[in-house]
């Protein structure tokens, strides 16, 4: 929505009263003239296109933000209030017997909902002990030197007694582009992944039996790898495989950010973020499929597709490159327009890296963008191991800067070629 001030167009804010709890306001538009504007005193700077941003800082209470132009003042009044820390206890308990209740729960190094704290994704039904709380965690038992945090609504107590998982059997098994070892049980047991330097491990923990019960798998990556972790009554499989090394082997996905009712980001002249994502993902993907590159769009057009879609059509067609396409905003934090511009490229998984890093040098220079850096964040189409994932974001909504390419249309077409380019050079390493 836009609200006439004078002689700009606000997209931010809509109101005169805001009430909030951030640090910063975050105040940007399109100027409708070369008149001056300046916010609480200070001179903002405008973009040929008319673009302009900036945030102001805010402290406890009442804040008076004005906008003062040739044509006259107006007013924004901004309340600020903090939440009240709670200060939060572990709190020990009896070992106790629980259920994870769905698959794909996730088990964290720390009591803390989000960031890079996951350390495996437990499967419904797995058997698991917990011994203390925090918050809405409960603390779990691996073994004498592991402990792991689950949420409290992952999972159901039980006062059932305890009962030892009974071993079965292992096997190993070695193809061409692939290793593949398994691990069978009477019943799911929590287990951990970590990608070390040189192998994938994975293990598996039996505490009921023993604190010291831990079985390992160990299988060495290839340079460009993929690994997956599955459950198949009882038998636990860790598959690692080396990515295809001919483009025409290659399955990439190409991911145009929200859509639909998900209009992402709006940027100072009201675009939507949803649209040039879209504009970016297809020409992208028509440069590779002139490559010979097997590529698949999760959107073709403006809709809604919800983050578990966009994952399942990877998983389906055996995805071995995933690639999301985004523009950023700037969250509660200072604005500085000379800085807070350009591309970043995020990753999650050390299998990733590799590819985030290719992704953001030849995205900048094919684009003529910023380096805004490779970054580590925990987006949930990137976190799947079974592919190599990055989330790219090409460029900032709310920088005026950046405002001025992705409203071009030759940019689009620099952006999509980053987009291909920094995929075929990863394909040919």
């Amino acid at each position: 929505m836009m609200s006439q001030v004078m002689a700009f167009e606000l997209i931010q804010p809509t109101e005169k009263k805001i009430y909030t709890t951030n640090n910063y306001a975050f105040i940007f538009g399109k100027a409708k003239s070369a008149e001056s504007l300046t916010i609480n005193g200070h001179h903002i700077y405008t973009a040929p296109n008319g673009a302009f941003a900036h945030t102001v800082e805010l402290h406890e209470g009442e804040n008076r933000v004005v906008l003062k132009t040739l044509y006259g003042v107006t007013l924004y009044k901004y309340y600020k209030t903090t939440p009240a820390k709670q200060d939060i206890q572990a709190e020990d308990f009896e070992k106790t017997k629980a259920y994870v209740n769905h698959d794909n729960t996730p088990l964290r190094s720390s009591p803390v909902d989000g960031g890079l704290n996951r350390i495996g994704h437990l499967f419904g039904g797995t058997h698991i002990i917990v011994n203390g709380s925090m918050g809405t965690f409960y603390r779990v038992l691996l073994s004498k030197d592991k402990e792991a945090w689950i949420a409290k609504s992952d999972v159901t107590l039980t006062d059932e007694e305890f009962c030892p998982a009974e071993f079965i059997n292992m096997d190993s098994k070695r193809y061409k582009n692939a290793i593949i070892q398994s691990i069978a049980f009477s019943k799911k047991l929590p287990y951990t992944i970590e990608d070390s330097e040189k192998e994938i491990i994975l293990r598996i923990y039996n505490p009921e039996l023993s604190d010291e019960s831990v079985y390992n798998l160990n299988i060495p990556k290839p340079e460009k790898y993929a690994y997956k972790v599955s459950l198949d009554e009882g038998e636990y499989t860790l598959k690692v495989r080396k990515l295809p090394e001919k483009k025409n082997e290659i399955t990439v996905i190409i991911d145009a950010g929200h859509g639909g009712s998900e209009k992402g980001a709006i940027g100072c002249l009201g675009d939507e973020e949803k649209n040039i994502n879209l504009q970016i993902a297809l020409q992208a993907s028509e440069i590779l499929k002139k490559h010979n590159i097997n590529v698949i769009l999760t959107r073709e057009c403006d809709g809604n597709l919800s983050l578990k879609d966009r994952i399942k059509i990877a998983e389906e067609n055996d995805a071995d490159i995933f690639v999301s396409i985004h523009l950023n905003s700037i969250g509660d934090v200072p604005m500085n327009i000379h800085k807070t511009r350009g591309t970043s490229v995020y990753y999650f998984n050390k299998n990733s890296e590799k590819l985030a890093k290719i992704m953001e040098k030849e995205f900048v220079h094919q684009a003529g963008t910023n380096n805004d850096g490779v970054k580590t964040a925990s987006f949930a189409v990137i976190r799947p191991t079974n592919y190599n994932g990055i989330l790219v974001e090409a460029a900032y909504m709310t920088n005026p800067h950046d405002s001025m390419l992705y409203t071009d249309k030759k940019w689009i077409k620099k952006a999509a070629k980053g987009i291909a380019e920094g995929i075929i050079k990863f394909i040919n390493l």
